[in-house]
């Protein structure tokens, strides 16, 4: 078993990221800039938030972080959204999720300018990825393909179970890998809460990718031998003993499966570091205008 350590390549990933921009200042550029918006005080997502900040900080973006009130209107943010689109100094911002339930989170993430979009949620985006057309890829899918690629784990011609379906990380998994590309050209089946005797599916998979959010779901008796299971799982759990409280679980029981696999990714330490560099190489495309010039302007009242 070889585990695919998401610390060593995101450091790694870091550092190309930081000569780049070094090179974009050398050249009378100015650095890449992003901005991530969070609604509210919610622990865990002020914890992802400043990782990615601290991640910026790390590769010489500039980064600025806009915390509102939990309260704000859904109109209040769509104006500071607009303001944001319009902003000339800002490459991308991100709107952290989850957002309170008195705003629309399809409305928020509609009104995100397609080429601002590094989180790669807006439908163009989307649309694009599906077409295999240049363009954002979200971050979690863009991460676990930069494992695979860099592990050199083969993707053509293999059988890839997804399990889960959401639109930040099963679906467009799922489109990924089937992609002519590489990594890609699997043969895909996707799995979800309705899919009967899912165990079926998992055993005849080379390649499992779980993302469904329930701590140690899949466990040894439904992975073949020689499997490669990527976990993109993040349960806290409680857990007295540690300091803050609680620990991390992904959604393999990695202690047994792991002796089945050929490659796995540990929770933590895997594809959750791997999703913020992602986050930062859009930016860093965002900056270099590689798939949108940047627009004039772009209203949310016009959509």
């Amino acid at each position: 078993m070889q585990l695919i350590d998401g610390k060593k390549l995101a450091q790694e990933i870091k550092i190309e990221i930081a000569d780049e921009v070094k090179k974009m200042v050398m050249s009378g550029k100015r650095t890449p800039h992003l901005v991530a918006v969070l609604v509210g005080d919610d622990g865990a997502s002020r914890t992802y938030v400043n990782s990615k900040v601290k991640s910026c900080e790390e590769v010489g973006f500039k980064s600025t972080f806009i915390r509102l009130e939990r309260d704000i209107t859904e109109n209040e943010l769509l104006a500071q959204i607009n303001t944001l689109n319009n902003d000339d100094a800002v490459d991308g911002f991100i709107i952290q999720l989850p957002l309170p339930k008195h705003i629309d989170e399809e409305k928020i993430l509609l009104a995100i300018a397609p080429e601002k979009d590094v989180d790669g949620f807006h439908p163009t985006n989307v649309g694009r990825m599906t077409l295999n057309l240049p363009g954002y890829i979200s971050a979690t899918p863009k991460g676990i393909l930069e494992m695979l690629n860099r592990y050199n784990i083969e993707t053509e011609g293999k059988h890839c179970v997804v399990i889960g379906r959401s639109n930040i990380v099963g679906l467009p998994m799922s489109l990924l890998m089937q992609r002519r590309s590489k990594p890609g050209n699997c043969t895909v089946t996707i799995c979800h809460s309705k899919t009967n005797d899912l165990s079926k599916y998992t055993l005849q998979a080379d390649i499992i990718i779980a993302a469904l959010g329930k701590p140690k779901f899949l466990t040894a008796d439904m992975v073949k031998k020689g499997a490669v299971v990527i976990d993109v799982g993040i349960t806290r759990v409680d857990d007295p003993s540690k300091k803050s409280g609680f620990k991390l679980l992904g959604d393999v029981d990695f202690e047994h499966v792991s002796k089945k696999c050929s490659y796995i990714s540990p929770v933590p330490g895997g594809v959750g570091l791997m999703t913020v560099v992602s986050l930062l190489q859009n930016t860093l495309s965002a900056a270099k205008e590689e798939f949108y010039a940047k627009s004039m302007s772009f209203d949310v009242d016009n959509l």
